[in-house]
């Protein structure tokens, strides 16, 4: 079953939207240079008005790994996702901290930059176009070989993620521009989005 992300929410209409759909995941952004960034009231406000059956992600980039362990022990984050340059070392400090799941983002370029991906120490993998949130999509051919679980991520949108579903089966697959209108989530896209994977999951 391909798992399905719904990342970048910051309004409670967006939890309302995602508590009606029931992917396995949404996310709060955490960069502080993201346009859909959030404070850690912010996220917990928004945490305590979402399903229990719904997982949060924090998307991180090189923050101080006491803050992100911060997060989860509260319960506000149940995983964190690192998307960074954050390296082997970061997460065995993160791991000191927090026993909660970690996942690394990485860039894809060619199958070479699979290899790092392929090592990493963290409990699952995202592969991304770029710094995320981008809306543009690699080249998914590269993966045709990949065998580890892996999040996929960068230019999907209900009009892609079928096709990527049906082709690939990833673990999740992970969206935010695509899910957008004038920079905000829409409800209906988030609709379109999760019945695409849904009906090409088989």
């Amino acid at each position: 079953m391909t798992r399905i992300k719904l990342c970048g929410l910051t309004r409670p209409e967006d939890i309302a939207a995602a508590n009606a759909l029931q992917p396995e995941y949404i996310g709060f952004v955490f960069a502080a240079k993201s346009k859909r960034a959030v404070s850690r009231e912010m996220a917990a406000a928004l945490k305590a008005q979402l399903s229990p059956q719904i997982q949060a992600v924090g998307v991180f980039v090189n923050e101080a790994p006491e803050t992100v362990a911060g997060l989860l022990n509260d319960g506000i984050l149940d995983l964190a996702q690192l998307h960074g340059q954050e390296d082997e070392t970061y997460i065995q400090c993160l791991r000191k901290l927090t026993n909660k799941p970690l996942i690394q983002a990485f860039r894809v370029t060619d199958v070479a930059s699979l290899a790092n991906a392929q090592k990493s120490p963290a409990d699952l993998i995202l592969l991304d176009s770029g710094a995320g949130g981008t809306g543009t999509a690699f080249d998914w051919t590269v993966l045709d070989k990949f065998s580890r679980l892996y999040f996929l991520a960068g230019g999907l949108g209900p009009d892609t993620v079928g096709n990527a579903v049906k082709r690939f089966h990833p673990y999740a697959v992970d969206v935010s521009s695509g899910i957008e209108t004038a920079g905000k989530k829409d409800p209906a896209k988030m609709a379109a989005f999760v019945a695409a994977v849904r009906k090409n999951d088989k």
